[in-house]
């Protein structure tokens, strides 16, 4: 077959598809190795979760009561005229609430309610410490506020025997260095004093410790166990349409997490009810100092009144004073109403003005009738509640708070200048009813003296037994507000177990199996990167798509290199019959010329030629194999040859005088055998073979022999060999496993692109089939290498 038809043959064939079969068998021939990993990495997973306690998901919902969005009052409404301004940009109040439930202050109240900075432990025999929580004989306090000063956790170590005996043990971090400390109780409670804190224990009850029980309880800071539980709690609401919050809490205990979210609840429906009574709570104060100072003034009144009557003996008054009284009376109310308002504005301004009350709010529904002054008021109070509200959650320096300020400083001035206008208002309707009262009392300006001053002193009486009866009906309403606040939040779903969290068994699981897998494959993957020597055809398939005519298996060549004999039928016998067959059908009719080269020295070009040379005779055809590589001729040691035998290169150097075919020897192994060797080492050995002289002398062996074998020098290393190509009919190029390099024997595809080598192949040299990585077996036992044969750093001429 010629270059022509071979190039065309594997022409497009650069890119070769992916055997994803041969792949699969080469890694299942190390299944040992997989299910020794896969049963390594189950084991361990089945040992981790064995010994890490289930983390259990605890969740409920609670309904978070908001205003009426269509009602906006007070500050409500003003600070949403401020937003659609785009003076102010604040987050709903919903998503305020769902940060104060989850606040980390709110958290460490649960903390220091439930005692969860303190933990017990009960190691058991194989498995993960048993988690105690309700169930512990012994309890454990510390104050909230000396465990907060720990700096690390306190280790406490509990024995604990049937007589209600306790031995403890307890190791601390003191000043930078680790300190122990242990202390026997005969019966509890007891005190355990050390140099971070005092320690209180205390048994359930009398019959809570029933067994030998050694318990281990932790203690932490309560600020750390609060960042503890926030980091597994999660709020999030259940849609945007709805004020409902989902609670998740994950525990180790399921009761434990119920009391906490119970608790969580319970506590944040406390901090919001004090927000909102903050404003009645301040007005009952207002009121009760009020009623004090009015129900003085009016017994004072009262007891001067009578005195006057018994004095004066007073009885009926005239007709004429009468009516005159009757028409000063209705002035003598009004300056009454007048007066009370004068006198709670005046204790309003006063209030207001005390620098003590800056940042409080201001008594509200006091009686006023001004409902401009109530209103501003109250939005002042809503402002001062949203902002300690706000505080909660932010510092002083939020933007929020900061506009929130300003608002807050605006009001309280828009509140005195209201204060201010209506007492100037009350002042001028006080003086008008006094210039009116006055033309009534000209009216009676005859009547008894006494009877003017009875009339002065029952108005007084009148003034301040209105004022305290207005004083008692609003610390009755007032009263009624605080019993009448509702929660904040409502629980809609109960605290409810939601199952196991983590550990995830089947997560682990699959992930040992992935592991499994993965180790083994990973390893052999980069094995198989790290291989830079062939050692299989696989290899030198995946190098180049020159046609592989077969592979040779390490034999024991046993001191002779030619492994091949006349009738038998054994291994190396039946690979060389292969490999002939192959070249006899690559060679077209006339062609007799095989040229044999490597890449470079110890591939085994002159075994291989030789070797094939006898397979060739022993078919009844006349072959000679000549040792073309006369830098260092290798033939001579594979036919046990003198290196003083005459050869080829006589006749190269003068063909004239030389005999070419009485320098063919025949071989001992084969009558039909004969031998052209390399002959004596010429200085000039590639302008030797670059003669026309080689033509002629590949002409005349064509001409005898029915095949010429060459054995040529590796053309990797000298020019010699792409010079004596050019009488070849095919070339055979041979590469060794476990010698050659993959870098190196890509020159292979160099010289088929260039067509340095005409109708190349190519063959595997000494392949150890009992090796797993040539994926089979052929089973005629091992065979051991023939030994080393190269040129090595000597290659030349020598001296």
């Amino acid at each position: 077959m010629s270059d022509e038809k071979y190039d065309d043959l594997f022409q497009g064939e650069d890119e070769k598809p992916i055997d994803y079969k041969a792949i699969l068998f080469e890694y299942l021939m190390y299944w040992p190795w997989f299910v020794a990993c896969l049963l390594v990495c189950i084991a361990g997973a089945w040992c981790y979760l064995r010994y890490q306690a289930p983390v259990y998901n605890v969740n409920a919902t609670v309904l978070i009561k908001q205003g009426d969005k269509n009602k906006p009052s007070g500050q409500n409404a003003s600070l949403e005229a401020m937003q659609d301004l785009g003076m102010l940009s604040m987050a709903s109040n919903f998503d305020n609430e769902v940060e104060i439930i989850q606040s980390r202050t709110l958290l460490k109240e649960v903390v220091n309610a439930l005692n969860l900075n303190i933990t017990y432990t009960e190691k058991r025999s194989f498995g993960y410490p048993m988690q105690l929580y309700k169930n512990t004989p012994v309890q454990v306090w510390m104050s909230p506020d000396e465990a907060d000063k720990l700096t690390s956790s306190l280790q406490l170590q509990l024995e604990c025997t049937p007589e209600g005996k306790v031995q403890v043990n307890t190791a601390f971090s003191h000043n930078g260095k680790e300190q122990t400390l242990s202390k026997h109780f005969d019966q509890l409670p007891g005190v355990l004093v050390t140099p971070v804190g005092t320690i209180t224990l205390s048994s359930k009850d009398s019959t809570s410790i029933q067994e030998a029980h050694t318990i281990y309880a932790t203690i932490i800071s309560p600020t750390v166990a609060a960042a503890n539980c926030k980091a597994h709690l999660s709020a999030d609401p259940v849609s945007k349409v709805t004020t409902i919050v989902r609670l998740n809490y994950n525990d180790t205990n399921v009761d434990r997490g119920m009391d906490f979210l119970n608790t969580l609840v319970a506590l944040y429906n406390r901090d919001a009810n004090d927000d909102k009574n903050e404003v009645a709570s301040r007005t009952a104060e207002f009121i009760d100092t009020r009623i004090q100072i009015i129900n003085q003034e009016l017994g004072s009144t009262e007891n001067q009144l009578a005195t006057y009557k018994q004095k004066a003996g007073l009885t009926d008054l005239s007709s004429d004073a009468q009516l005159a009284l009757q028409g000063n009376a209705e002035y003598t109310q009004k300056q009454a109403e007048n007066a009370t308002q004068l006198r709670l504005v005046q204790f309003l301004k006063e209030y207001i003005d005390n620098p003590a009350n800056q940042m409080e709010v201001i008594p509200a529904n006091i009686g006023l009738t001004d409902n401009a002054l109530a209103t501003v008021i109250g939005q002042y109070n809503e402002m001062l509640t949203e902002r300690k509200r706000l505080l909660r959650t932010s510092s002083e320096s939020n933007p929020a708070v900061v506009n929130l300020d300003a608002s807050i400083q605006a009001t309280r001035k828009n509140v005195q200048t209201s204060v201010s206008s209506v007492l100037k208002g009350l002042e001028i309707t006080r003086n008008d009813l006094e210039h009116q009262a006055r033309k009534f009392e000209g009216k009676i300006s005859n009547a008894p003296t006494q009877e003017k001053e009875l009339l002065s002193i029952t108005r007084q009486q009148e003034i301040k037994a209105s004022l305290y009866l207005m004083l008692l009906q609003k610390r009755e309403e007032n009263a009624i507000t605080l019993a009448a606040t509702a929660n904040n939040g409502r629980i809609v779903e109960e605290p409810l177990s939601g199952g196991p969290v983590s550990p995830n068994s089947r997560t682990f699981y699959l992930l040992a199996l992935v592991l499994g897998i993965g180790i083994p494959v990973s390893i052999i993957y980069l094995s198989n990167l790290l291989r830079f020597k062939i050692e299989s055809r696989a290899d030198v398939e995946k190098i180049t798509n020159v046609p592989v005519i077969g592979d040779i298996p390490v034999v024991e060549t046993k001191g002779n290199p030619i492994v091949v004999r006349e009738n038998r039928n054994d291994l190396m016998e039946e690979v060389f019959r292969s490999v002939r067959t192959n070249i006899q059908f690559m060679l077209q009719e006339n062609q007799k010329v095989v040229l044999f080269t490597s890449t470079s020295s110890g591939e085994g070009k002159s075994f291989t030629a030789g070797n094939l040379a006898c397979s060739f005779a022993f078919m009844g055809k006349k072959v000679v194999i000549v040792g073309l590589d006369i830098r260092k001729p290798g033939l001579n040691k594979v036919f046990h040859l003198s290196h003083k035998e005459k050869g080829i290169t006589q006749y190269l150097v003068d063909p004239e005088h030389t005999d070419l075919l009485s320098l063919c020897q025949t071989s001992s192994e084969s009558e039909n055998l004969y031998i052209l060797p390399g002959g004596i080492v010429p200085p000039n050995p590639t302008e030797l073979v670059a003669r026309q002289t080689l033509d002629q002398a590949i002409e005349i062996l064509k001409k005898h022999f029915d095949y010429v074998l060459l054995d040529t020098a590796p053309i990797g290393m000298v020019t010699d060999t792409q010079l004596i190509a050019r009488v070849a009919d095919l070339s055979v190029y041979i590469c060794r496993a476990d010698y050659t390099h993959k870098s190196h024997y890509e020159l292979i595809n160099d010289l088929k692109k260039d067509h340095k080598l005409p109708n190349i192949c190519t063959l595997i040299n000494c392949i150890n089939m009992n090796q797993r990585k040539n994926g089979y077996y052929y089973g005629y036992g091992k065979y051991g290498k023939y030994g080393k044969y190269g040129y090595g750093k000597k290659y030349g001429y020598g001296k």
